[in-house]
Parts: C-alpha cells; structure tokens; sequence
C-alpha cells in the first residue's frame, strides 16, 4: 500500500502551498482561513491512520495514505464514463477520489486521462490536489459545492430545509459520503470529520460555525 509521506515533509508542503494559490479563496479572512480547515479536515480524514489512542489523539493522523485500503473495482455501467480494462477506480488523493464518473468528469476538467490512468492521482502529488480542488469546487446533480456550502454562497432549496440540510460543515460531509454517514445519527466517521475541522479551526484561531455534523440531515 502507499503510504503519504508526513504533513510536514517538503512534498506535501508544497501541494499544500500549491493548494492555497490554487483555491480561489473569497470573503475575509475568518471565511478564508475556514474554508481551508474545512478542506484539511475532510482530506485529513479521508487519509488518516490515526487510532483511539494515537500520540496527540487520533485526530492528528491525517495524510497518512494516499490510496484507499479496500481497492475495489468502483466501476459503474455508464457509457459517457467507460471503464478501461483492468483498472480500478478505488479512492486516491487527499479527497480519495472514487469511481469512474469522478476519474472521468475529473480528468476531463482538468484535461487529463484518468481514465486508463488513475493512478496519476496517486503517485503525482499536483495531479492528487488538482483532482480534491476540482471536487471541492464543483457542483453535481443536486449536490451544491463544498466551496458554496463553507463560504455561505449556498442558498439551501426548500427540499434541503425540510431535509434538514443546513449550511455548516455537516453539508459538505452529507456531500462527500452522505449515503453512508449521514441521517442515521451519530457516526463515529462523522465525529472524525469534525474532530479534524475542529483541530484545524483551533490551529488558525477561528470559531468552527455552526451545524458540524449530518446526523439528522437526509442524505442528497
């Protein structure tokens, strides 16, 4: 399995620095500094390998691995998206980037063939953080952003009310991993999620808002 090098090394810094120009970051300093906690808290928990009683707590192990331990087939029968033989579309990256829809809306985005290449997003570190900045970005479906949802630009419809889906951290989670993490109550995935938000909030010296978690929201 490959593992991510640490937070701190000299090739994640720079994605990192990389990802901070990248970002087109609004609003003041309060929005921008949250939004970027929002985005390492999510990604810290896609990629942690932390435990219950790691060293400083387990919500310091994030960017532990950069592809996703169960590397199953991810494959969906769509024909805009055709899976290339023998490759799989398991989670890689900070955001761990799965199925073939999202290696191909990717790749096209980012005009890049992810397609019958997706372990570009594993093993070229301004591929990896390209792929997470076009999913933060990027509306789906009836899916908002990540980016609309943490910088207020989202105006939930009223579906989203009476789904209880309400602008705070807890959306971008329903975004992320809704239709196993959200709606069911507490979920010690969700906690996670929050407690890596909350760890980066306290590091940039901002409150973390309102509505962290999707327990009771409906899943998009």
């Amino acid at each position: 399995m490959l593992r991510a090098p640490h937070v701190t090394s000299t090739p994640t810094m720079l994605s990192l620095l990389l990802l901070a120009l990248s970002l087109p970051l609004p609003g003041d300093d309060t929005t921008r500094r949250r939004e970027i906690a929002a985005f390492l808290g999510q990604t810290s928990h896609e990629t942690t390998g932390g435990w219950a009683t790691a060293p400083d707590g387990p919500c310091a192990w994030g960017y532990c691995f950069v592809n996703e331990q169960n590397q199953a087939v991810y494959c969906d029968g769509q024909p805009q998206w055709p899976c290339a033989p023998g490759k799989r579309y398991y989670g890689r990256g900070p955001i761990q980037l799965t199925h073939n829809y999202n290696y191909g809306q990717a790749g096209r985005a980012l005009n890049l063939n992810l397609l019958n290449d997706p372990d570009q997003v594993a093993t070229n570190p301004i591929v990896s953080f390209r792929t997470a900045i076009w999913f933060w970005m990027t509306p789906q479906g009836n899916k908002p952003s990540c980016h609309d949802v943490i910088t207020r630009t989202w105006t939930p419809s009223s579906a989203d009310t009476s789904a209880g889906r309400v602008p705070g951290y807890g959306v971008i989670t329903n975004i992320i991993n809704g239709g196993l993490e959200c709606g069911c109550g507490p979920d010690p995935r969700v906690q996670s999620r929050v407690g890596f938000y909350n760890r980066y909030c306290e590091m940039f010296r901002i409150s973390p808002g309102d509505n962290l978690d999707c327990n009771n929201q409906r899943p998009f």
